[in-house]
């Protein structure tokens, strides 16, 4: 899998990160099985956070990590901020505070590679917030931050601020992005990437580690304009433009050997810039399929015709 070094991080990054929301102890055979199994196949970033599974997936990586003996090897994506608790706003440093320090004692490790802030809250000087996590890198607690969930005028003003201030500041975002385009967020907080942001990722070559890149499934044949069973789908994806894009992805698809859902995380892949989708396969099959479609190579004729930009 293809390596990549982007500004700020000394490591280099596989292109695809393994999303583990879903991996437990309790589920601890196969979960550890799709672990090794990226890894084998030369993934080396893994994404997790304080929300998840009620913190299951940290002990996860914890445990498989102190299993294997190997943690330098493993770029780690952890996240910190998410509204719980009856709190809607959690970036504050207390609240970063506190989720660090169960996201290290979970994960059983001293450093995080990459910490991520799940959510943003406007109303909070990115002052505040830059210099309170610029204490936990000097402090060896994380290595290098993120934003997800933010603006893209937010993220300018925080690494504006680092900059001047001889500051470390944010080295990438996790927002949505795939090659079905969202009619709005599928959950509250949640930051999209728009025209707007997408013309800014071009031009400033700003790295973007996206969720649901494969748009929750949407290419994957399980959805059809009369299958409307999962109402956040349909809220979500369901017009016909999105529709037109499936059947595209098909086209190329049944043209080159691959499926749509396969075609769809090329396309993410193959956007010009910096970027590295996220990916949560829930069995082998589904891993075989992403790590897959990295095989896949898009000509820019063909990108602009999956999105619609020609006919």
């Amino acid at each position: 899998m293809k390596r990549i070094k982007i500004p700020g991080v000394d490591q280099e990054i596989s292109q695809l990160i393994l999303g583990t929301m879903m991996y437990s102890p309790g589920d601890y055979e196969h979960s550890v099985k799709m672990l090794d199994t990226f890894f084998e196949a030369g993934g080396n970033i893994l994404d997790t956070a304080h929300i998840y599974g009620g913190g299951n997936s940290e002990r996860l990586i914890g445990q498989w990590m102190q299993e294997r003996g190997n943690r330098d090897e493993v770029f780690l994506i952890d996240k910190g901020g998410h509204p719980h608790g009856g709190v809607p706003n959690r970036v504050s440093p207390e609240y970063i505070k506190q989720d660090l320090d169960e996201n290290l004692t979970r994960l059983n490790t001293d450093y995080i590679d990459l910490y991520m802030l799940h959510r943003d809250d406007p109303a909070m000087p990115v002052s505040t917030i830059i210099d309170y996590l610029n204490k936990e890198i000097d402090a060896g607690r994380i290595r290098t931050i993120a934003a997800s969930n933010w603006q893209p005028n937010r993220i300018v003003e925080a690494n504006t601020y680092a900059s001047e201030n001889n500051l470390s500041g944010f080295v990438a975002c996790s927002n949505n992005i795939s090659l079905a385009v969202p009619m709005e967020p599928m959950w509250g907080g949640c930051v999209n990437v728009d025209a707007d942001a997408r013309r800014w990722h071009v031009e400033s070559q700003f790295p973007l580690m996206p969720w649901s890149s494969q748009a929750r499934g949407f290419f994957s044949g399980a959805f059809t304009q009369e299958n409307r069973d999962n109402g956040d789908m349909v809220r979500v994806y369901y017009n016909d433009d999105n529709f037109e894009r499936l059947e595209r992805a098909k086209q190329l698809g049944k043209k080159y050997g691959f499926s749509a859902i396969q075609v769809s995380l090329a396309y993410c892949v193959h956007l010009p810039f910096p970027i590295f989708p996220i990916v949560g396969p829930a069995n082998l099959e589904e891993m075989a399929s992403s790590l897959g479609a990295l095989n896949l190579d898009l000509s820019d004729d063909e990108m602009a015709w999956l999105n619609l930009e020609r006919k």
